[in-house]
């Protein structure tokens, strides 16, 4: 697509955004790209993945899952404050998109998937040739209960490769033969009060119970984790060849990304921020420490 309608597509998105409580219509977002609803709808399309109005719904659904978490707004408040009908027209279309319904969510708070779409003017380069394209990006809340972690501490690295030149690679393979982990091998970023003098930021760990009593392998250390709420970011499933590509476009959207926008800050000392190992099948994945807004 070329700048003039990928320019038409922003600006409909920053309408979407700035009307999202009040009615849409294809014709409204018509007016504000400049052209026909009928080329709308296509440009839309090809540019996002999604028609505006699955685009709508599914960023108003997320936006009011958000709004849900606070207990002085009724499911219907909610409901007509991004232009549903009526409490039962929310309730079918909030448990379609999250398979669970608005009040049974408030009760019991699961993580979900919520929809967080990039602007297409958002650009990254690739081959030599400046593209703008959008990135589909999951993120989903995850709480995480009281644990602790074996870490392998390096000197001073402060990401994935200079770890790997300072530790080798082999200490992947012996965290992955600990019987009682309860995720996978994972990097971390340790928050400042976690790190030694004279030790490295970026170390590699995996999570075990809180009443882990095994033992602790030699060079490495069993720390404590409180619990936490975490921001998970997933991007798309990508070809090995575009490993790099994919893995720096995620970089760079995390590192821009607000999360004030459904109602959260980061909080970098309540936790390590983790990095999963990247694997085509499912994208690169990352887990950031949150906390939600007063």
């Amino acid at each position: 697509m070329d700048k003039e309608a990928l320019d038409a597509v922003a600006r409909m998105q920053a309408y979407i955004e700035e009307n999202l409580g009040s009615s849409i219509t294809l014709q409204s977002l018509a007016r504000c790209a400049g052209y026909s609803p009928a080329h709308c709808l296509r440009l839309f399309e090809r540019a996002t993945g999604c028609t505006p109005f699955a685009y709508i719904r599914r960023l108003r659904l997320s936006r009011a899952a958000v709004m849900l978490k606070d207990a002085r707004k009724t499911v219907l408040s909610v409901a007509l404050d991004f232009d549903f009908g009526s409490h039962e027209g929310f309730t079918r279309a909030f448990a379609r998109q999250f398979g669970i319904t608005p009040s049974a969510y408030r009760r019991l708070a699961p993580a979900l998937t919520l929809f967080q779409p990039r602007r297409v003017t958002e650009q990254r380069e690739e081959k030599g040739e400046d593209q703008m394209k959008t990135l589909p990006i999951f993120i989903q809340i995850v709480d995480r209960p009281a644990r602790k972690a074996l870490i392998r501490r390096g000197k001073a690295a402060e990401e994935y490769f200079a770890y790997c030149r300072e530790v080798g690679c082999a200490v992947w393979d012996e965290l992955a033969g600990i019987e009682a982990a309860i995720h996978e091998p994972c990097g971390m970023w340790l928050p400042k009060g976690m790190v030694k003098a004279g030790t490295s930021v970026y170390v590699a760990g995996v999570e075990v119970p809180e009443d882990y009593a095994g033992p602790v392998p030699e060079n490495m250390e069993l720390i404590a984790l409180a619990p936490c709420r975490m921001m998970l970011f997933q991007g798309p499933a990508y070809e090995e060849e575009e490993r790099e590509a994919a893995c720096g476009g995620m970089w760079d959207a995390i590192q821009r990304y607000n999360p004030q926008g459904v109602g959260y800050v980061f909080d970098p000392e309540a936790a390590p921020r983790i990095q999963l190992a990247p694997m085509g099948y499912r994208g690169y994945i990352e887990m950031r420490p949150v906390k939600e807004m007063n």
